[in-house]
């Protein structure tokens, strides 16, 4: 079954798209690219909690985040089951408040 590829760059303070828009029972693949220096994490734990996810992508998946170092990337293959609107965040000291947040909607 083919994915959706959809790219998420974690920048300093900053996701992009800031706002992620999926459909329910479609297969994506979320290709994470962290391009700054430093680390950061994309958190969405009530996302992810609803979400099918693929065996190969749970163990980039830790307590509902995926955590980067600088320049590393990550996917994780999923397939939505619930419609709603879900927070993200990074959770690094003031990132978030620096506006290193976001929101995935799904219709």
């Amino acid at each position: 079954m083919n994915a959706r590829t959809i790219e998420i760059d974690m920048k300093n303070f900053a996701f992009v798209p800031a706002t992620i828009t999926l459909q329910r029972g479609v297969p994506y693949r979320l290709r994470f690219v962290n391009t700054a220096g430093g680390g950061h994490n994309f958190v969405a734990k009530a996302f992810f909690e609803q979400a099918s996810i693929a065996p190969a992508s749970r163990s980039t998946i830790n307590k509902g985040e995926v955590d980067l170092g600088g320049g590393e990337s990550g996917d994780v293959r999923l397939v939505v089951n619930r419609i709603g609107t879900y927070d993200v965040h990074c959770s690094h000291f003031m990132h978030s408040i620096f506006g290193m947040k976001g929101k995935i909607v799904v219709r």
